[in-house]
C-alpha cells in the first residue's frame, strides 16, 4: 500500500507536506472525526483527496461551490483520479450516468451540494447507505454556524450524517472562523471526538495596504496601468456601482467584466470563465463573486468599500496569490462606509446575532484605523500571535512622524461645540475652512471659530477628524446622519490640559518579497504552451499548471525527465501526459540562450535541517538575557535587572531552547511538559493563544514557547 506522501508526489507532483498536511491526513486515515482550520491556498483539499486514494470505498465532498466544483474534477482527472460532481448544472441523463457511475465503484471522490443530499424526501441519502462510503469532506464547513460570514441553512441539515453513517469519519474543513464559530461548527456536525488542526492564517505572499477613500479612482488607475498583465478583482458593495465601475475601466482600455447576481446567469457565467481562462484580466464584482474560484494567479484584489467583517476580509484577500507569489490586497477606507453598513448589522427579531455582527464590522473598522502591524492585527483577531513588524503592510513600509496636534484638535474641537454639537463631519468641515456655502447660516459665520482652518484642506481635516474619532476626543453617533458629539476626553484638550500627538506618513518603502531570479522571456513562451494546453483540454490555465510550476522552470531550467521530476506540479501523470512539451521548450531556449540546468539549487526544504544561529545573528537584548541567566540569575531577577517582563524574558530564554544552549528542565517543569506536549499534539503549535486558553493560568505563554522549540529541536 503506498504512503499519503508517494501519493503527493506521485498524483500531485509536491514533495513535502506543510500547514499540518501529514498530520491531518494520518487523523482521517485512522478514521477519527476531524476539524481543519487552514488559509486560503493552504491545500485543504489535499486533506481528503490524498485519504480518498488510500481508502477501498467512495469519498463524498460536500460543497456549497458549484462552480468550483467543476474545477476540482476537472484538476483531479487530469491528475488521473476518477473523480465525478452532482449538481443542477447537469441534465438529468448526465446525472443518472455519474450514478451509474457510483454504483460500479468507478468514482473514488464525488463533489455534491449539500442540498442535494436531502432533496425528494432524502431520496439521494437512501441511495447513499447501501454503499461503501469511507469518507465524508465537508468543506466551507464555517456555513453551518450563524455566527460564521456566510451562514447557510442547508448546512444545518448535515448533522444527521453522524446519525446515518455512524461509522463513517468527517472532515470539516474551512478557511475562516473565529473562536466563536468552531465551537458552533463542531457542535453542529455532532462530530465525535474530533481531532483539531488549526494552521496557521498568515498568507506571508499577501501585502495588506489599506488606503483613504479620497480620490480612490485615480489611485486604482494609476496602479492598473502598472499592472496590466495581472489577473485581478476588485469589490463593490452594490451592483450599480460594480457596473459603473467596469464600464469605467473599460472605457479607460481595460480588459474588465462586471460580476453581481442581478446579471443573467448566463452573462454571469460567461463572464467569470472570461476571468478564470486570462481571456479578461479584471472582475468588478460585488461580494457573490470568487466563492467558486480557484484561479490560483490573482495578483491583486481592491476593496473599493468597507467589508462587513474581517472573515469575509481575509477571505476575499486570501483569493489573490493562491500559488504563493507576491500579491497586493488594497483597501480604500472612509468612515462614512462604516456608518452606512451598520445598518445591515441587524437581524431581525434576533439582537444577539445583530449585536455580534456591529462587534465584527467595529473590528473591521479598528483594523483599518490601527496605526500598527495590519498583518498582527488580523493574526491576533483569528487568534494567533505575531510579532509586531511584518515589512509587508502599508503601516509597516510607511516612516512616520510625530507632530503636536493640541492646537488643530481644539480648532475641531471648539467648532463641534459652537455647533452644539448637531452636525456632522462634512458640515464641520465647511464651518472650519469658512465655506460660503448657503448651509452655514448668517449667525453661524459670526461664530469666533468659523474659517479658523482655511488653511487645511477638506480631506487633510477629513483625515484630523478620523483621528480624533479614532483617539476617543470625538464620538460619531449612529443613523442616517451621524453627527459629531463631544466626549470626556475632549473637554481636557479644551481646557489645555491634554497634549494631543498626531503622526503623518513621510515616506513608504517598497515591501521586500524575495524570490529566485528567472528568465522572464522564457515564463512568457511557457504561459503561452499552457494557455494552448488548456484551449485544447477546454480547462482553465492553472490547472494545468500554476504560475509557481512555471515559474520554477523559468528558474531551475530542468534538462532531462528526472530533473523535470524535480519541479513542484509534475506528478507521475502530468509528467507523462506535458513532461516532453514543457522541457523541450525550456531546453530549447536554454541551448539558444547557452544557459546550463539550475536544478542542483533546489533543494526541498525538508532535508533542511536547522542550524544554531551564531552570536551576530541573535539580537542583543535575546543574548543579555540568556548571559544573566547563566551568571545564575532567575527568571524574575533578570526582568527586574532589565526593566522588562517575565513573559518577556520567557519568551528570550525560549529561543536557547532550540538551539540546544538551555535545557528544557531548567525552564519548565516535567508535568507541566507533559500537558503542554499533550494540548500540542490535539491543536498543533502554531497558536500559542489557543494553547494557552487550554492550559489555563498555572502555564505561561514562555512556557509554552519553550516546549514548542524543544519538540522542534527534538524533531530536527
Amino acid at each position: 500500500m503506498k504512503t499519503p506522501l508517494e501519493i503527493l508526489n506521485k498524483q500531485f507532483g509536491f514533495n513535502e507536506f506543510r500547514f499540518h498536511q501529514d498530520q491531518i491526513i494520518e487523523s482521517v486515515l485512522a478514521k477519527k472525526d476531524t476539524a481543519v482550520l487552514m488559509p486560503t491556498g493552504g491545500g485543504k483539499s489535499l486533506c481528503y483527496q490524498i485519504p480518498a486514494l488510500l481508502f477501498d470505498g467512495l469519498t463524498i465532498v460536500i460543497s456549497p461551490l458549484i462552480a468550483l466544483m467543476k474545477d476540482q474534477v476537472d484538476g483531479l482527472r487530469l491528475n488521473g483520479v476518477a473523480a465525478s460532481f452532482l449538481n443542477s448544472t447537469l441534465s438529468v441523463n448526465e446525472q443518472a450516468e455519474v450514478m451509474s457511475d457510483i454504483r460500479n465503484q468507478q468514482i473514488k471522490i464525488l463533489y455534491i451540494a449539500p442540498e442535494k443530499i436531502f432533496i425528494n424526501e432524502q431520496q439521494f441519502l437512501n441511495f447513499l447507505k447501501p454503499l461503501n462510503i469511507s469518507l465524508f469532506a465537508i468543506d466551507e464547513a464555517h456555513c453551518i454556524s450563524h455566527w460564521g460570514h456566510d451562514f447557510r441553512p442547508e448546512y444545518l441539515q448535515l448533522a444527521v450524517l453522524k446519525k446515518h453513517f455512524p461509522d463513517v469519519p468527517i472532515i470539516a474543513l474551512t478557511a475562516t472562523a473565529d473562536e466563536l464559530t468552531r465551537k458552533d461548527i463542531l457542535e453542529k456536525l455532532k462530530l465525535q471526538s474530533p481531532k483539531i488542526f488549526i494552521s496557521s492564517f498568515n498568507r506571508e505572499n499577501i501585502h495588506y495596504y489599506v488606503e483613504s477613500k479620497q480620490n480612490w479612482f485615480p489611485y486604482l488607475v494609476d496602479y492598473l496601468k502598472k499592472h496590466k498583465e495581472d489577473s485581478g478583482i476588485i469589490y463593490r458593495l452594490t451592483r450599480a456601482s460594480t457596473e459603473s465601475l467596469a464600464v469605467d475601466l473599460s472605457e479607460l482600455g481595460f480588459s474588465a467584466k462586471p460580476y453581481h447576481a442581478g446579471l443573467e446567469k448566463q452573462t454571469r457565467d460567461l463572464h467569470q470563465e472570461l476571468f478564470i481562462k486570462d481571456k479578461v484580466k479584471i472582475i468588478v464584482a460585488t461580494i457573490a463573486f470568487g466563492l467558486g474560484i480557484d484561479k490560483s494567479n490573482v495578483r491583486f484584489v481592491f476593496h473599493v468599500d468597507l467589508p462587513k467583517n474581517i472573515e469575509s476580509y481575509y477571505q476575499e484577500t486570501g483569493r489573490a496569490g493562491r500559488d504563493g507569489i507576491k500579491s497586493d490586497a488594497i483597501l480604500f477606507y472612509s468612515r462614512g462606509d462604516l456608518v452606512k453598513l451598520k445598518k445591515f448589522c441587524e437581524i431581525e427579531n434576533n439582537p444577539a446575532q445583530s449585536k455580534i455582527m456591529l462587534e465584527k464590522l467595529n473590528k473591521m473598522a479598528r483594523f483599518c484605523e490601527t496605526q500598527t502591524c495590519r498583518r498582527k492585527f488580523m493574526m491576533n483577531y483569528f487568534g494567533e500571535e505575531y510579532p509586531n513588524y511584518c515589512g509587508s503592510c502599508d503601516v509597516c513600509l510607511s516612516k512616520y512622524e510625530k507632530f503636536d496636534g493640541t492646537i488643530v484638535a481644539q480648532k475641531a474641537l471648539s467648532a463641534v461645540a459652537r455647533l452644539d454639537q448637531r452636525y456632522g463631519v462634512n458640515f464641520v468641515i465647511d464651518f472650519l475652512r469658512g465655506s460660503k456655502s448657503e448651509k452655514i447660516l448668517p449667525w453661524q459665520t459670526k461664530l469666533k471659530t468659523y474659517g479658523v482652518g482655511s488653511d487645511k484642506s477638506k480631506d487633510e481635516w477629513r483625515q484630523y477628524l478620523n483621528d480624533f474619532i479614532v483617539m476617543g476626543y470625538l464620538l460619531q453617533e449612529e443613523g442616517q446622519y451621524p453627527i459629531l458629539k463631544l466626549t470626556e476626553k475632549s473637554r481636557a484638550v479644551l481646557k489645555g490640559e491634554e497634549t494631543v500627538i498626531l503622526v503623518k506618513t513621510v515616506t513608504r518603502k517598497e515591501a521586500e518579497h524575495k524570490e529566485q531570479p528567472y528568465e522572464i522571456e522564457l515564463f512568457s513562451h511557457l504561459k503561452n504552451l499552457r494557455n494552448h494546453l488548456a484551449e485544447e483540454a477546454r480547462v482553465p490555465a492553472y490547472i494545468i499548471f500554476s504560475d509557481t510550476t512555471l515559474l520554477e522552470l523559468a528558474t531551475y531550467l530542468p534538462q532531462d525527465f528526472s530533473e523535470l521530476a524535480k519541479i513542484s506540479g509534475f506528478g507521475e501523470i502530468k509528467l507523462q501526459r506535458y513532461g516532453k512539451v514543457f522541457l523541450d521548450e525550456v531546453v530549447d531556449y536554454c541551448r539558444k540562450s547557452d544557459l546550463p540546468s539550475r536544478v542542483m539549487n533546489k533543494f526541498p526544504k525538508r532535508l533542511r535541517k536547522p542550524r544554531s544561529p551564531r552570536a551576530s545573528e541573535r539580537t542583543d537584548t535575546k543574548l543579555e538575557s540568556f548571559e544573566l541567566f547563566r551568571s545564575g540569575k532567575s527568571v524574575t531577577e533578570i526582568a527586574a535587572i532589565r526593566n522588562l517582563t517575565t513573559s518577556t524574558i520567557e519568551n528570550h530564554l525560549a529561543h536557547y531552547i532550540e538551539t540546544g544552549e538551555i535545557g528544557i528542565n531548567e525552564l519548565v517543569t516535567p508535568e507541566k511538559i507533559g500537558q503542554i506536549e499533550k494540548a500540542i499534539q490535539l491543536h498543533g503549535d502554531l497558536l500559542p493563544g489557543l494553547l494557552k486558553n487550554e492550559l489555563g493560568e498555572n502555564i505561561s505563554y514562555g512556557e509554552i514557547r519553550a516546549v514548542i522549540n524543544y519538540l522542534k529541536l527534538k524533531n530536527a
